[in-house]
């Protein structure tokens, strides 16, 4: 499995949610290091420059991602939201946020692991108290477990992403349609 991060999923807190990979199978960790976890908050967009980061940044990113997934999937299911990842967001989401600078070249942001952190539970607040409720699906692939905006016409995306998803699914069912096919007589 490749350790690129992936943006796919229409929202910053969707993204973080899927930083572990296959939930109901391989389960795969991209916040192995405080090193991929500040690359996450680089790469997303959210920092352009962070402190670097230790064990204990990746244990409260840990806890915080696995409650927005809890709270995204209370959503999507239409349940009530699990009063523990409630607690462990909001109280996220109460700390110091990335704060923006003006510099000479144009808005910085630069910020501690923990602020980024803060930003992302947020984020997720915003999220999950907002219009794009509605429009969160989870991917049709059954490996995936990312839970993305659907935002295309009728919606009708099936997938968290065509590179990561929906070519390999659409290539394994025409190789079990040629598979089946019946060989046409000479």
């Amino acid at each position: 499995m490749n350790l690129d991060h992936v943006f796919v999923c229409g929202h910053p807190a969707l993204d973080f949610a899927a930083t572990l990979r296959a939930r109901r199978s391989t389960r795969f960790e991209m916040f192995v290091t405080p090193d991929r976890l500040n690359a996450w908050y680089l790469e997303s967009g959210l920092v352009d420059t962070i402190t670097p980061g230790d064990e204990e940044d990746v244990r409260e990113a840990i806890t915080v991602r696995e409650a927005v997934y809890r709270l995204v999937t209370n959503r999507r299911l239409g349940e009530e939201f699990d009063r523990q990842a409630l607690a462990v967001v909001n109280s996220a989401a109460r700390k110091t946020p990335v704060t923006p600078q003006l510099t000479m070249a144009g808005r910085h942001n630069e910020a501690t692991p923990a602020q980024a952190l803060a930003t992302v539970a947020r984020q997720a607040v915003e999220l999950l108290s907002g219009p794009d409720v509605p429009l969160m699906k989870e991917c049709g692939n059954p490996e995936c477990t990312r839970v993305y905006i659907d935002r295309s016409r009728g919606m009708r995306r099936q997938w968290c992403g065509m590179e990561s998803c929906g070519n390999k699914i659409k290539a394994a069912a025409y190789r079990a349609r040629k598979k089946t096919a019946p060989v046409p007589a000479r």
